[in-house]
């Protein structure tokens, strides 16, 4: 990178996050938030695209992830309180809204967010995960995703999910993110990054425990589950986990929302079509109105 990163702890909801940060300090605040097994290095391939077009630019680790705090109880990972971790993030940067990011379990606290919050978020983008009640009815009623979800199911089963892919150097986690993408996509040092993350961690336990809860723990009820504020969706088409068509369904859920499908993405978009989605981002975010809600 061209740009320095700036690397800081910040106090949120009861426990510390560790942030990346990028930009000029005045610029327009996006925050970018990462799935699972990943961490703040998931979105590297976008962070100075954005910080070079003037936003400030905040990408945390979650928690269970990398140097941030991992709580050790099952509870401490519902989906309110991963909310509220970006929330208070937010209140601990002095920022009344921000333009938010998610991919992957960070687009399913994004959307959280976005319903939740809504004026926090100027505008929201998705990559790759559909609007929760999109993908609750998906859950319950579609054959072929269900078969795709498989992994949910196993990562209930205390224990056994987390040796697995602890074992042999976190070799099972690895060839997942392998296999799951295009040839190329995670390179050896992007692999012994991610090795060293989940170490830093203690195990991918503090992640598999966001599967746990939300199967455990249901989320509040929301009064209104429409979106209000502009909505960019961005989908990789050969997803393995996730249907694209669940795409188009997310966004009939908001009011104005825009969907690009990327015909030979996979699931890890952001990577394999790096410069289209951090240009998708800028365009996107660029100009954004006040937040309109609260």
């Amino acid at each position: 990178m061209t740009i320095s990163l700036e690397e800081s702890f910040i106090n949120t909801n009861g426990i510390q996050l560790h942030t990346v940060q990028a930009g000029p300090q005045n610029g327009p605040l996006v925050i970018l938030l990462h799935g699972f097994p990943e961490f703040w290095r998931s979105w590297q391939a976008q962070i100075e695209p954005l910080a070079q077009a003037g936003f400030r630019v905040v990408v945390p680790d979650q928690r269970g992830y990398n140097l941030s705090d991992v709580p050790k109880e099952v509870r401490a990972y519902r989906l309110d309180e991963l909310g509220k971790d970006i929330i208070g993030l937010l209140d601990a940067l002095g920022q009344k809204d921000c333009c938010l990011a998610g991919h992957d379990w960070g687009a399913v606290v994004a959307w959280w967010i976005g319903m939740n919050y809504p004026g926090r978020v100027r505008k929201l983008a998705i990559l790759n995960v559909p609007h929760p009640a999109v993908m609750a009815r998906n859950l319950s009623r579609n054959p072929r995703q269900m078969v795709k979800s498989w992994y949910i199911a196993f990562f209930q089963i205390p224990g056994l999910a987390d040796w697995m892919v602890r074992r042999n150097n976190y070799a099972q986690a690895a060839a997942s993110l392998q296999s799951t993408s295009r040839r190329g996509t995670f390179s050896d040092a992007d692999i012994a990054a991610y090795k060293q993350a989940w170490q830093n961690s203690g195990g991918l336990t503090g992640m598999i425990n966001w599967y746990r809860a939300l199967a455990r723990f249901r989320p509040p009820a929301i009064s209104d589950i429409h979106l209000h504020m502009p909505v960019r969706i961005l989908w990789g088409k050969r997803d393995a986990f996730l249907s694209f068509e669940m795409a188009e369904a997310s966004a009939k859920l908001c009011d104005r929302a825009e969907v690009t499908l990327f015909e030979k993405a996979t699931h890890w978009v952001q990577h394999e079509e790096a410069a289209a989605v951090s240009q998708a981002l800028i365009d996107f975010f660029a100009a954004a109105p006040p937040a309109s809600g609260s």
